[in-house]
């Protein structure tokens, strides 16, 4: 918790307790459903905690904001943006039913409001949001492709609607397609620890 503390030091203390807790529900969940390698749920805060948050470093979703995680696996980066942003909305999808059972059962146990979750494919989602977030599930012309058609028309945030993803290493070619309409922040300038050294938050706006 150290680490969230000293990156967003006004958390409430709600907040603070809800952060809190995210380590003993993802060390239970993970002994009975491998959604963080066993390896790594040691490193739960630095790598998937804070990382998560690496967008909030970019963007304040203003409330009402709505925004949907795809591809959320256990819950990230929705469930800590969701902790930090508890006026705006987040709907947590992923095609792999029991990753979904572990984000519905740590929001539920943390008393998330501003969260829910659906079992099925990115192509399935019909509804309109205002962002999506995702942490590398695929390439981003791919991604936009899938979901240009949940992109609404109507902004109410500093930057226009579109996408936020989560990525590492070498984006040139990725980001080919999209040279006039993204952004790439390196977490390296909000984050001091090494492993942020290569993460970068990529935003592609979609019209």
């Amino acid at each position: 918790m150290e680490i969230i503390n000293k990156y967003f030091p006004d958390l409430t203390d709600r907040q603070k307790q809800q952060f809190a807790a995210l380590n003993d529900l993802y060390t239970d969940w993970n002994s009975k459903i491998n959604v963080i390698s066993r390896k790594d749920i040691g490193n739960l805060y630095e790598h998937h905690v804070l990382h998560s948050l690496g967008i909030a470093k970019v963007i304040h979703f203003r409330p009402g904001t709505e925004i949907m995680d795809l591809g959320t696996g256990g819950g990230f980066p929705g469930i800590p943006l969701a902790i930090l942003f508890p006026e705006s909305h987040f709907h947590l999808i992923d095609s792999i039913g029991k990753k979904v059972k572990v984000a519905t059962e740590v929001a539920r146990a943390i008393g998330l409001e501003n969260v829910t979750t659906c079992h099925c494919r990115a192509e399935e989602e019909k509804k309109m949001f205002d962002f999506v977030v995702s942490r590398a599930v695929m390439p981003l012309a791919d991604l936009v492709k899938i979901i240009r058609k949940n992109i609404r028309k109507k902004q109410a945030n500093a930057y226009p609607n579109g996408v936020f993803c989560l990525k590492g290493g070498e984006l040139a070619h990725e980001l080919l397609p999209f040279k006039h309409c993204s952004e790439v922040m390196d977490l390296k300038n909000y984050f001091k620890e090494e492993y942020f050294n290569t993460k970068k938050v990529v935003y592609v706006t979609v019209s």
